[in-house]
């Protein structure tokens, strides 16, 4: 029920008279204009790189076809050259990263130009988003083919797997940066608007009907909470009511309840050996895709025992604010480049009314420029997402 109202949701909240709710103490988009615009040189020099120019020499596929390497997969000392062993939460700096980096700038540029174009109506904006999403999504030399059938390979003993579906995470928000071009009618959109949104409906099939697609739908911790922002941002591009209606019932009916506990713990993150920034990462998520698909209504929405992404953040936000109280052993690796402006505390404090989670959020760093950092901050730009 709350699906079918999204839509209807989504275009009030993209309305001019959506902001006059915010707090009087922030007007985000004054303050997102201050931040971005120093930015914009550089982002409008940024010329567009897709996979096919990036060489992947252990990759079984094409020059289109993306490709990664497993993060916590390393020589086995104990029988070199022979199958990769996994070190859990330990990154390894020389697995194949080409691919992902190149995507994770395309996730991090397009949308800052969307913004930047809302915010400006300059056209300049507009122009340089349209060079980058038809480099990757229409023209046929350089686009990304739409799947990801070699994604987080481990070598040695396979040449991709389910969870690689996590890698497409960063372009959530170039999914959403098309949606505001496709609605407000951006300059240069019309010429490949049929590209793109086939490029998407391509690969939200794969997404959903695939092999791993469909593993990667029913994993249990972040992985299946990521797959279902992906399916419910892209569908959400394409007008797929069918796809955003199962995405708020699985939200409602799996993730929620086998993910947060009646007091807001998200124990499948805090198992793992970084669980702060592993429950930051999926609490951002989880609110992503709840504002997506019900805005406040959707956050604030409980089970029947009191399991809520509302909860969730409420238990996370005091170790924002202050994270020597973190009750766990600290992260194993890039403990001091968490948190940074934490999508989750902006989405909540909207639905909860809750000024001093916006308050924080608004001191936390928008911009870090630690690689790992930024792969696990994917919902940078909130223009695109009120």
């Amino acid at each position: 029920m709350i699906a079918r109202r999204s839509l209807l949701l989504t275009a009030l909240l993209a309305a001019p008279a959506a902001w006059a709710k915010l707090p009087a103490t922030l007007d985000i988009r004054a303050s997102e204009r201050r931040r971005l615009l120093p930015q914009s040189a550089a982002l409008l020099a940024a010329a567009p790189r897709t996979i096919a120019t990036i060489p992947a020499l252990r990759s079984p596929a094409g020059p289109q076809d993306y490709y990664s390497e497993g993060d916590y997969w390393w020589p086995d000392p104990a029988n070199p050259g022979g199958p990769y062993v996994r070190r859990d939460g330990r990154s390894n700096p020389d697995k194949f990263d080409g691919h992902r980096d190149a995507l994770i700038a395309f996730g991090r540029t397009v949308p800052a130009l969307a913004a930047l174009w809302d915010l400006t109506g300059e056209a300049r904006f507009a122009d340089a988003a349209m060079r980058h999403l038809g480099a990757w999504f229409v023209d046929p030399k350089t686009r990304m083919n739409p799947n990801l059938n070699h994604a987080q390979a481990i070598i040695g003993v396979n040449s991709g797997r389910a969870i690689g579906v996590i890698d497409t995470l960063q372009i959530v928000e170039v999914a959403r940066a098309a949606a505001l071009f496709a609605r407000k009618d951006a300059p240069g959109y019309a010429a490949i608007r049929a590209g793109v949104e086939s490029w998407f409906a391509e690969y939200l099939a794969w997404l959903t009907t695939s092999p791993f697609g469909a593993t990667e739908r029913q994993e249990q911790n972040n992985h299946g909470t990521c797959w279902l922002l992906q399916a419910a941002s892209f569908a959400a591009l394409l007008g797929r009511a069918d796809i955003l209606d199962d995405a708020s019932r699985r939200l409602q009916t799996v993730i929620v309840p086998t993910q947060i506990e009646p007091d807001g713990r998200q124990p499948l993150e805090l198992a793992r050996t970084k669980p702060y920034a592993y429950s930051l990462f999926n609490l951002d998520v989880l609110a992503a895709s709840a504002w997506l698909l019900g805005g406040s209504e959707l956050i604030g929405w409980k089970t029947p025992d009191g399991r809520s992404i509302g909860g969730a953040i409420a238990w996370m936000a005091p170790f924002i604010a202050d994270k020597t109280k973190w009750p766990l052993p600290p992260d194993i690796e890039y403990w001091d480049g968490f948190p940074v402006r934490q999508p989750s505390l902006l989405f909540g404090s909207l639905a909860q009314k809750r000024s001093d989670w916006l308050n924080l959020w608004e001191r936390l760093d928008p911009d870090p420029v630690i690689s790992e950092v930024v792969r696990n901050f994917p919902v940078r730009q909130p223009v695109l997402w009120l």
